[in-house]
């Protein structure tokens, strides 16, 4: 998720709680850029590319593996060093050739068949990777099973190339610090421009698919930790409705506002991908609700006319920190318009003190979640429990570069049977759903809401950490609804994102207009490494 200053704010105040000071994106166009390898002949490719590919023989899917693996090692290892792959999976080429064999007899699993993908590094492998959530406390750990999402995609043929870098313990361990930072991978880079900040705290999963390392990644969100990276990045990320994706074996922070989602470079491939992670899970009881409302395939809502007849809100308040944004946002607006939808302005969503709320609620629920995470890790966890990785961190040297004030402000909490927990929770999600976004929506018969993501990435600062200007992940993220950002254009040679959210399981509408969107304006293009 996204620095924690913002979130403790109240809705009426979530954009401008994010100015960590008046920030202006002046990035040289004519930078030094690195040359991308002229032997990778998959770039940009689209999931339906790759598969017609695999279909007449044209490569195999050994073959695209090793290539990305080397690509990774030229430009994310080497190179300009983006650092956005944390591991690699050692057994990525063996289980390339495993599928090609299936192939070979006409077994295909789907679309995913041989597709590589890279996970975020809280997400569990059962394999011969870790999953530290980039913290070195958790160092030698390896999950007894794997998570949801990644038992679904192993079943849908995708190859798990690697984990990604992410923000530690997904952003939610300092009050200050620099995105994309772990204490085991070090800084990720943003691909466009590389002492540019990638956002977090899925920073490494925006960044490898952006830079062509992988065709999918996958990410988390607990607030904006999908959609900012995705925007930042220039992809296409889907932050689903909190129940639609089991989070059974991904280190937690808040069992409320958490979920997993797709990170691509179009929005077809985005939703190819989830349709092979929804579903039941016991291990996730949230996901009951999804029954009814989820999909396996979400593919037959990309329709270019997605746009015609949609009332859409554009949220106001999210402008006004960023004139070039506003301008890209106009112009979306217009193109919106010129498909068909009709946009009006709306400046208020929700009521009450939700950053505040929410902000507590992490805290109980993160102490919860993170030590019934430990003990699923048996008898051989590096880490017992959050009192011995608060004990850790201040004994590591590397650890200790940054606060962890997130941390200690947790493991001052009672447990999820505490009165105060139960009456904030209560609270909180009445005033971001009855009166937050479903009020919204009905009040001005709305379809969605629209807003800038954010703004263009901010320069990498270790000392002094991030400095958003704006953003418009919370609504959603707080009532657990879908959110979904495409790229809207450009500030210097640095990507902006649209975000679109609406009501609980409306992902195939969102779909729709995102679709439609991004086919009348296709804003996407691949990053060139530039280094200032």
């Amino acid at each position: 998720m996204k620095r924690r200053n913002f979130i403790q704010h109240s809705a009426t105040t979530l954009i401008g709680a994010q100015l960590w000071g008046l920030y202006a994106c002046n990035t040289p166009t004519s930078s030094p850029s690195t040359p991308v390898d002229s032997a990778f002949s998959f770039e940009e490719m689209t999931i339906d590319q790759m598969q017609a590919g695999f279909a007449g023989k044209d490569f195999s899917i050994e073959s695209v593996v090793k290539a990305y693996l080397a690509r990774i090692e030229q430009l994310d290892q080497d190179g300009p060093k983006v650092n956005s792959i944390i591991e690699i999976n050692p057994d990525a080429v063996d289980i390339a050739k495993q599928l090609d064999e299936e192939l070979k007899v006409g077994n295909s699993r789907g679309p995913l068949h041989g597709i590589p993908v890279v996970l975020k590094d809280n997400i569990d492998t059962h394999d011969k990777m870790l999953t530290t959530a980039g913290s070195r406390a958790l160092l030698g750990s390896r999950p007894l099973q794997d998570s949801w999402v990644a038992a679904k995609l192993r079943e849908a043929g995708a190859v798990i190339l690697g984990k990604a870098n992410l923000s530690e313990w997904a952003n939610f361990r300092s009050n200050v610090s620099s995105s994309g930072w772990s204490g085991r991978g070090g800084q990720t880079k943003n691909p466009y421009v590389t002492d540019r900040n990638p956002c977090g705290s899925s920073a490494g999963s925006g960044a490898a698919v952006s830079a062509n390392f992988c065709m999918l990644a996958i990410g988390t969100e607990t607030n904006g930790s999908i959609v900012c990276p995705s925007h930042a990045n220039g992809v296409v990320g889907i932050k689903p409705t909190v129940g639609l994706v089991s989070r059974a074996g991904i280190i937690p922070i808040s069992e409320t506002q958490d979920t997993a989602g797709p990170m691509a470079r179009t929005v077809k491939d985005a939703v190819i991908c989830l349709g092979a992670l929804t579903g039941i899970d016991q291990r996730d009881g949230k996901t009951t609700a999804s029954e009814g409302n989820a999909l396996t395939d979400y593919t037959p809502f990309l329709k270019k006319d997605g746009l015609k007849g949609k009332k859409i809100g554009l949220y106001t308040r999210a402008l006004g920190f960023h004139h070039q944004v506003d301008a890209l946002i106009e112009k979306a607006v217009s193109l919106m318009e010129a498909q068909g939808a009709e946009v009006i302005r709306i400046d208020r969503i929700g009521s009450g003190d939700g950053g505040r709320d929410s902000f507590q609620i992490m805290l109980y629920e993160f102490k919860d979640g993170l030590n019934k995470y430990f003990a699923s890790l048996g008898a051989d966890a590096p880490v017992k429990n959050l009192e011995e990785l608060i004990a850790f961190n201040k004994q590591d040297s590397i650890e200790s570069l940054f606060d962890q004030g997130l941390l200690e402000l947790a493991q001052e909490k009672a447990g999820l049977d505490s009165p105060e927990y139960k009456e904030l929770l209560d609270k909180m999600l009445k005033n971001t759903r009855e009166k937050g976004l479903d009020e919204a929506l009905a009040t001005h018969k709305l379809d969605a809401i629209i807003a800038p993501t954010g703004s263009a990435a901010w320069k990498i600062d270790p000392i002094n950490g991030d400095l958003f200007l704006g953003g418009s992940s919370s609504p959603a993220a707080r009532a657990g609804y879908p959110n979904i950002t495409v790229p809207m254009g450009w500030i210097e040679g640095l990507p902006v994102g649209i975000s679109f959210f609406s009501g609980a399981w409306k992902e195939p509408l969102l779909i729709e207009m995102a679709y439609a969107y991004e086919q009348a304006s296709m804003h996407r293009k691949a990053p060139t490494f530039k280094e200032s």
